[in-house]
């Protein structure tokens, strides 16, 4: 296994992970809903927004890949929690001007995109975030997220972090068992029946730990 830096190349494998990782254990996760496109132009959307101008937490530049023989594998993004939220609606701006939607068309994106808000919980000033953590199913059972995460850990310590993040849907039991095995511990869980009737999980748990 080997461990690397995503390259311009690899938006289409960030794309998937991103999708995979939202979903959870849930058929539908973010893009899903707020796109409300099928699933090939919403990988297609979110491999461009991986490509932007802007850098969000879903650019190609912020993501690692465990690759197995030369194949991804797996793949996370780490980041400063700060100013995530801005950052991606911007990138989210630049695909949308880029593949010619209209202003009530991205309006409409952002409108079915605030169904999270009531449950989202993150890390906040001064937290290094762990986000997107997905496997590609075939390269299962390899421990490439604990290599992944150990590695965003180092990552996140050397630029100064005291504290890592990490958020994921309630009742996503694999993730939960794989942060803990990381050093993970609950710090805050949110609830909205809102939230569960369009994606049918209660809501969203953040896991924390020293680093």
């Amino acid at each position: 296994m080997t461990i690397r830096s995503a390259r311009p190349e690899d938006a289409g494998f960030i794309a998937q992970t991103i999708l995979r990782s939202m979903r959870g254990y849930r058929p539908r996760g973010g893009f899903d809903v707020a796109l409300g496109w099928p699933e090939a132009e919403c990988l297609d959307f979110i491999a461009r927004v991986a490509a932007t101008r802007a850098v969000s937490m879903w650019h190609v530049s912020q993501y690692w890949i465990a690759e197995i023989d030369g194949a991804p594998g797996a793949a996370l993004c780490a980041v400063p929690a700060a100013g995530t939220g801005p950052a991606a609606w911007r990138a989210i701006e630049e695909v949308a001007a880029a593949i010619g939607l209209t202003a009530s068309e991205l309006e409409a994106i952002r409108q079915r995109g605030g169904y999270a808000r009531g449950c989202w919980v993150q890390g906040g000033e001064g937290d290094w975030m762990i986000e997107h953590a997905a496997t590609d199913p075939a390269y299962g059972g390899r421990g490439l997220v604990q290599a992944l995460i150990a590695h965003a850990l180092d990552q996140g310590r050397a630029a100064g972090f005291r504290r890592a993040t990490i958020s994921f849907l309630i009742g996503n039991v694999p993730a939960e068992r794989a942060y803990a095995k990381a050093g993970f511990v609950l710090a805050e869980e949110k609830r909205d029946p809102a939230f569960e009737a369009i994606i049918g999980a209660p809501g969203f748990r953040m896991f924390a730990r020293a680093i």
